[in-house]
C-alpha cells in the first residue's frame, strides 16, 4: 500500500495571530465621554426636532408677516417723496418749477402733490405764481391739476383765487371753470373762470363777469 503523504502547511496558515493591541487610558477616556454625549445628544436632538415640528407654523406665518410687512414699507419707501423739486421747460425753451411738501406716486404717470407750488418765467423777466392744497401732475402731459384754495399771483401785483385749476406748463397756460375773484392794480373782477395764455401775458374771464376799476390819473 501506499503511504499517504500528510498536506503541507503553508507559511500563512503556520503564523500565529497578531495580538490585539489593549487601547491605553486616554484611548479609553475619550471613548468613554462619546458613549456619554451620544446618550444625551440623541434625546436632545430628538427634543428639539419635535419642537421644530411643533412650532414650524407659527414660524412660517411671522416668516410671511415679516415678508408683508417690508414688501409694504419698501412699497411706501419707493412712492412717498418728501419736499419733491421739479424743473422743466416749456415749448419755447422757458423755465419752470415745481414743488411741493409731499407727493405719491399714485400710477405710471400721474403724481399726487400736497400743497403743489409752481414758479413760471415769463419773457422780460416777469413771471407768474400758483398754489394750492392739492394737486396732480400728469408727467406725459406736462399738466398740474390744482385743486382747493388755488391761488395765482402775477409779478404786476395781479392776485388770483379760485377752487380748482389745470396748468398746462409746457405751454404756458391756466384755465378754469371755477368761481374766480381777481384783484390787482386796476381793481376787482368776479367771473365764473378764467383762461390765462402765453404764461400769463393775456387772460380771458368767462362770463357772467362783473368789473370793478379803480381811479386813475
Amino acid at each position: 500500500m501506499d503511504q499517504l503523504t500528510p498536506p503541507r502547511l503553508s507559511r500563512t496558515s503556520m503564523a500565529t495571530p497578531r495580538a490585539r493591541k489593549v487601547p491605553g487610558p486616554k484611548r479609553l477616556a475619550l471613548r468613554g465621554a462619546i458613549i456619554r454625549g451620544a446618550k444625551w445628544a440623541l434625546p436632545g436632538a430628538a427634543v428639539l426636532l419635535l419642537l421644530a415640528v411643533a412650532l414650524w407654523p407659527e414660524l412660517t406665518r411671522l416668516t410671511s408677516q415679516e415678508r408683508l410687512i417690508a414688501r409694504h414699507l419698501l412699497d411706501v419707501d419707493s412712492a412717498l417723496m418728501l419736499a419733491p423739486h421739479y424743473r422743466g421747460v416749456d415749448e419755447r425753451g422757458r423755465p419752470y418749477t415745481i414743488t411741493a411738501e409731499s407727493a405719491s406716486q399714485s400710477g405710471p404717470q400721474r403724481v399726487d402733490r400736497i400743497l403743489p407750488k409752481a414758479d413760471i418765467v415769463m419773457e422780460g423777466g416777469a413771471w407768474v405764481y400758483t398754489q394750492s392744497q392739492a394737486g396732480a401732475y400728469i408727467q406725459h402731459a406736462g399738466q398740474l391739476d390744482l385743486s382747493g384754495d388755488v391761488l395765482l399771483y402775477r409779478s404786476d401785483g395781479m392776485t388770483l383765487h379760485t377752487d380748482s385749476a389745470a396748468i398746462e406748463m409746457k405751454a404756458g397756460a391756466v384755465a378754469s371753470n371755477a368761481l374766480t375773484h381777481v384783484e390787482g392794480p386796476f381793481g376787482t373782477i368776479d367771473s365764473l373762470g378764467f383762461v390765462l395764455l402765453d404764461r400769463g401775458a393775456v387772460i380771458q374771464f368767462t362770463g357772467p363777469a362783473h368789473m370793478i376799476v379803480n381811479q386813475t390819473r
